[in-house]
């Protein structure tokens, strides 16, 4: 079994930024920030690390919309949610290949935010008719779109501007 401290460790060596949090106050253990480069490693380390998917989705903020990824291990008690910013293009790299159940999700996610998993095997609509398959009901307009730091908890901002994970320290 890895221990807390092995996988935080593998996590910063991806590269990513990695923050210990309360579970009781946010649902899950680790933060991960990332780049979406880094998606298909973070996503294959896990699986290394004998997490399983809890799902894939998205948050529409200012300037990009972001990909949340969670995963949680049966063999102890430990989830991770994973974020990276969809690219300047709209995409992000699948990770259906790695995690079967990563199928649906990226599918939902390309019909509510519009993001466009390269690699997805079948990138047809989910939920949405094909006529409304360009709808993206989860987009927001203009001043509804809220800016990443607002939605944050304090130093969560974005990708690498937090500050890093340092030993066993955990915020309260």
């Amino acid at each position: 079994m890895t221990t807390p401290n092995k996988l935080i460790n593998d996590l910063r060596n991806l590269p990513a930024t990695v923050h210990e949090v309360d579970y009781r106050q946010w649902g899950y253990h680790l933060d991960v920030l990332l780049e979406a480069g880094r998606v298909r490693g973070f996503a294959g380390m896990l699986r290394a690390h004998r997490f399983y998917l809890v799902f894939v989705s998205a948050v529409h903020t200012a300037p990009a919309i972001e990909i949340i990824y969670q995963f949680a291990c049966y063999s102890r008690q430990c989830r991770i949610l994973g974020r990276a910013a969809v690219t300047d293009n709209g995409t992000m790299p699948t990770i259906s290949d790695i995690y079967d159940g990563a199928n649906w999700h990226e599918r939902e996610t390309r019909d509510m935010f519009g993001v466009l998993f390269t690699g997805h095997p079948y990138l047809e609509p989910l939920l949405l008719p094909e006529e409304e398959a360009d709808r993206k009901p989860l987009l927001k307009n203009g001043s509804a779109v809220k800016a990443a730091d607002r939605i944050r908890r304090p130093n969560q901002a974005g990708i690498g501007t937090a500050e890093p994970h340092q030993g066993q320290e955990r915020d309260q």
